[in-house]
């Protein structure tokens, strides 16, 4: 089998809330999304998504998607998707760098070689390992009674665990944790994101503030360094995100005893290959993860979907369910949330199909 066309789709995913807000004053509107499509001889296509978290999150942004794809995937034409090693040593050798980039030709590999085995990916990635995936919700940064009163909105709809979004002023961050925390149930997951928003001083500030509270601290600072210092200093459990970036940082964070949780976002460390290594390092050193994305909409789900639903649950701290965020559908068969919960499509490969009316004619092909 050889690849002989690749086609990239843009794609507009707007807010169900209208607004997406982090750390430092940043926020997301409508988000911008490439959906990548690879052709080959046998007739078979694969599918992936893309959809970096705006410009000022990581090393990634929308339009470079598509630059990076202009790019990479002349070089791939002719290449045999199923052979997944051999195709990401490809990239690496074309490409310095630039994982998320890649993610999105890895993945499509991937739902070809599912297409070709009859096989959901759950399955290639490791077997069913749960029978259905816990989910978080993010609650987007505003003052604390409106953070307390989206949480409980979306409590009411299943969902038992909750990212806030914090990473502003210290003593607003204070008042948001401890307005959340009061209005769950002890048995609920309260995690505490900074996003890398804190100053080291301030990080130390608030983990001291919540000492009393059942919640989880998430990358407070922005380097390594900062993130460990904070770790020492607190009892809290610690989840480390956006400095996990590969499998080298993982072994050094795991060395250094830096994270009680990962979370794994698949296109950050380019695709579902590497995040499988990932994925299965941490398993074998007791280290949970959520397993998500930076942003993304039914595609991007169903690839999150996949590798968390064939992770065992112990391992598996929640996922994200991103298209339960947006308003605009970008494919059929894709994970919907039930009760705070969703499973991995049954279909072959991602077991999903694009809706080409949402979206489009193709802004790039390569063939």
């Amino acid at each position: 089998m050889r690849i002989t066309a690749i086609r990239a789709y843009q794609v507009d995913l707007p807010l169900k809330e209208g607004r997406y807000s982090w750390s430092n004053g940043n926020y997301v509107e409508v988000f911008d999304a490439t959906v990548v499509a690879i052709d080959t001889d046998a007739g078979i296509t694969g599918y992936a998504e893309c959809c970096p978290l705006g410009s000022a999150y990581l090393p990634s942004y929308a339009k470079g998607v598509r630059a990076g794809l202009e790019e990479l995937a002349p070089k791939l034409i002719g290449l045999d998707p199923t052979d997944l090693a051999t195709f990401n040593r490809a990239m690496d050798a074309s490409l310095n760098g630039h994982p998320y980039v890649k993610a999105p030709l890895d993945i499509a590999c991937w739902d070809i070689l599912g297409k070709v085995a009859g096989m959901p990916l759950v399955k290639l990635l490791g077997g069913v390992a749960q029978e259905k995936v816990q989910l978080y919700r993010a609650i987007s940064q505003q003052s604390a009674d409106k953070m307390a009163q989206n949480i409980a909105g979306y409590r009411a709809e299943g969902y038992t665990k909750f990212q806030l979004k914090v990473g502003g002023d210290a003593n607003d961050d204070i008042a948001r944790i401890r307005a959340a925390r009061a209005i769950l149930e002890p048995t609920d997951i309260l995690v505490a994101d900074a996003n890398t928003g804190w100053t080291r001083h301030e990080a130390t500030r608030v983990a001291a503030s919540v000492a009393d509270l059942d919640v989880y601290i998430e990358q407070p600072c922005l380097t390594y360094e900062e993130c460990l210092s904070i770790r020492r200093r607190t009892a809290r459990p610690f989840v480390l995100d956006e400095n996990v970036t590969d499998v080298n940082m993982l072994v050094r964070a795991i060395g250094d005893d830096a994270m009680d949780v990962i979370n794994l976002k698949i296109s950050k460390v380019g695709g579902l290959t590497k995040a499988r290594q990932m994925r299965d390092l941490c398993i074998a050193h007791g280290i949970a993860m959520t397993i998500e994305d930076t942003w993304g909409g039914d595609i991007v789900t169903a690839a999150i979907a996949h590798l968390a639903q064939s992770t065992p649950e112990e391992f598996c701290f929640s996922a994200t369910d991103f298209n339960s965020y947006g308003t605009k559908r970008i494919a059929h068969g894709a994970p919907q949330r039930v009760n705070g919960a969703m499973t991995a499509p049954a279909g072959p490969g991602l077991g999903i199909e694009p809706d080409f009316e949402a979206l489009g004619d193709p802004v790039l092909r390569f063939a």
